[in-house]
């Protein structure tokens, strides 16, 4: 305590961000403030004053460190992201339950866009994110189609002897294959996609009209002509973006609802006057003694707009202390004013409203289990896949054996949301000798879709394999030979040594942007129930395999037992272990008293065998 005290003294009377650590030296909390000298010493004063969740925080601060800034701007910003980086136990941490799809331009010699769901320091840039997630791929389209980045994964040499299809689809420029693209031509479309992803139209747009006219002033009228039909390209996007940002129609309105430690925080995303996404935020462990809404709400949007995009206006349900600070901060970012409102009265204050209303019903869905209606959780999966239609039929396959023995698959069938056990159906495997479940997921997907075709059976809209690429890639082979390779397959990956987890998604065609997801989300939950029917299908099957198995060839060494007379005691009895309890008088109706008394005499005598060898001393 004597070196705090030291070190409290050395405080500087200027605006910075803190840390507060413990003995071992982790991040506790991370605090912002105008005077860090004052801020800092109030932690270590009277705790008459402090709230229970500010004291238990005291008694495990060891140390402190601090980094001064020019301004609150600065120090907001700071704060944001080291909360986000560090993730400190006493700070409210944001944390969602979808991650959304960003836009990735790859740290590359030759890049490329791509979508994806996970930020990472790898010296790539990211947009985003999309709501509805959708829009990523439709921007990605348009990105490829417009400026031509390539999309494929190879090493880009220019040794190739010739360009691939995208090349003379007019959607790639060719750099793999030497005088096709030279690598500055093709860093100059990589940085004007960069300026397009970070919503410069005009910027761009006045660089590629000056382009246009030198080249044609040079007589190069094909290139010029490029260039005419990018300026177009962008001039049009800069139109629908200047419709979709006017005060009133790009919007960000905040709502929560809270019981005790438990909140529901939703967000509705307005853009052109319509509600074009929610996202949804859950805590289960605020402290109920010290809530202050106003603090818990300076602390969220600090960190929800560190990285996201700035609308125009924020709506939120309560005034905050730092919010001119964050303002100035988002104006700065956007490049326009951002305006950030608590309505009172009026059509603002009846949006917010609904939006506390949904997190109501949020709240009740996640913390009370209720029964959620099968069409949102459809929603909800629909926009997790990334589908254009509603998936109203869901299959899914599984395999299960024992070092290859008594290999069977499982298939089960959902609609709407719920069961159709009627459709279920389970396959031996035959074309594969040992365990390759590669191979016997190729077999069940072939002839469950060569059947459904040839007796003309509904197809689902969504296919799920229980496993990961290797399992897909086999999936992906079986319905690419009976041309059904428009119907998605997603695989669910089960997480190392955790059997009866599942980590992420993974979407056949997609797989270098797998789909993590909050376990807690109504998607997650369908997708487990689906998963956990599939797994048992095809485990009760196996075992009904194993079970046949293990008494054809235990009763098989007992003279007079025929296969007739193994059925008649396997449907009554059901398994070799109750056969093994029962006495001569429960087999005789289904054996004859005669093998009935040797089925009972085999059992007595294995029964002594193993007690004898049970009593003999070991060594």
């Amino acid at each position: 305590m004597a070196d705090l005290q030291e070190k409290l003294k050395s405080l500087p009377v200027a605006a910075g961000i803190y840390l507060h650590k413990n003995a071992d030296g982790k991040i506790l909390y991370v605090g912002k403030a105008k005077n860090l000298r004052n801020r800092v010493r109030q932690y270590f004063q009277s705790s008459r004053n402090q709230d229970a969740k500010t004291r238990r925080l005291v008694k495990a601060i060891a140390d402190f460190e601090f980094i001064v800034v020019d301004n609150e701007v600065e120090a907001l910003v700071l704060e944001s992201n080291l909360i986000k980086k560090h993730k400190p136990r006493f700070n409210v941490l944001l944390k969602d339950d979808k991650t959304y799809p960003h836009l990735k331009l790859t740290n590359e010699p030759f890049p490329k866009v791509v979508v994806t769901r996970r930020i990472e320091r790898d010296g790539s840039h990211y947009y985003g994110p999309f709501l509805p997630a959708a829009l990523a791929r439709k921007t990605l389209n348009l990105v490829n189609r417009a400026f031509q980045l390539r999309t494929c994964d190879i090493d880009i040499d220019g040794k190739l002897p010739r360009p691939c299809l995208e090349y003379h689809l007019k959607r790639c420029l060719g750099p793999c294959v030497k005088g096709l693209c030279t690598q500055d031509e093709y860093q100059e479309a990589s940085r004007d996609v960069k300026v397009l992803l970070e919503g410069k139209n005009k910027e761009l747009a006045r660089d590629l009209e000056q382009r246009m006219w030198k080249f044609s002033e040079e007589g190069k009228y094909e290139i010029a002509a490029r260039y005419r039909d990018l300026h177009r390209t962008v001039i049009a996007l800069g139109e629908q973006q200047k419709m979709a940002t006017t005060a009133d129609r790009d919007v960000d309105i905040f709502g929560f609802y809270r019981e005790g430690a438990r909140l529901a925080l939703q967000l509705f995303t307005m853009r052109e006057g319509r509600i074009v996404g929610r996202r949804e935020f859950f805590w289960e462990d605020l402290s109920e003694d010290a809530f202050d809404p106003s603090e818990f709400f300076g602390e969220v949007l600090a960190q929800y707009y560190s990285t996201d995009y700035v609308p125009l206006e924020i709506h939120v349900p309560n005034d905050f202390e730092d919010r001119s600070v964050l303002e100035k901060a988002l104006t700065e970012r956007r490049g326009r004013r951002v305006r950030i409102c608590d309505p009172k009265r009026g059509m603002k204050k009846d949006l917010v409203h609904l939006v506390e209303t949904n997190a109501k019903i949020a709240f009740e869905q996640r913390f009370r289990v209720l029964k959620p209606d099968s069409e949102k959780v459809l929603a909800e999966l629909q926009e997790l896949l990334e589908l254009s239609y509603f998936p109203e039929r869901i299959e899914s396959f599984d395999i299960s054996n024992i070092s290859g023995a008594e290999n069977v698959a499982g298939i089960v069938v959902f609609e709407n949301g719920k069961p159709a056990r009627a459709a279920y159906r389970r396959f031996i495997i035959k074309s594969v000798d040992g365990s390759n479940d590669f191979a016997s997921m190729n077999e069940a997907v072939f002839r469950r879709y060569k059947r459904a075709l040839a007796e003309e059976n509904p197809l689902p809209q969504v296919i799920f394999i229980d496993g990961g690429k290797g399992q897909l890639s086999a999936a992906a082979a079986a319905m690419q030979s009976l041309d059904l390779e428009q119907i998605m397959l997603v695989g669910l990956v089960k997480p190392p040594k955790r059997h009866n987890e599942i980590s992420h998604l993974l979407i056949h065609g997609r797989e270098d942007t797998p789909i993590p997801f909050d376990r807690n989300s109504l998607a997650f939950r369908l997708i487990l129930n689906i998963r956990e029917e599939t797994h048992k299908t095809a485990i009760q099957y196996h075992r009904k395999r194993r079970e046949m198995r293990d008494f054809t060839s235990e009763l098989s060494e007992i003279p007079g037992v025929g296969d007739k007379r193994k059925m008649k005691l396997l449907k009554h009895f059901g398994s070799i272990e109750r056969i093994a309890k029962a006495s001569v008088e429960d087999m005789s109706p289904f054996v004859g008293k005669k093998t009935a008394s040797e089925i009972a005499t085999h059992f007595e005598r294995q029964r002594s065998l193993a007690a004898i060898e049970v009593s003999i001393p070991s060594g």
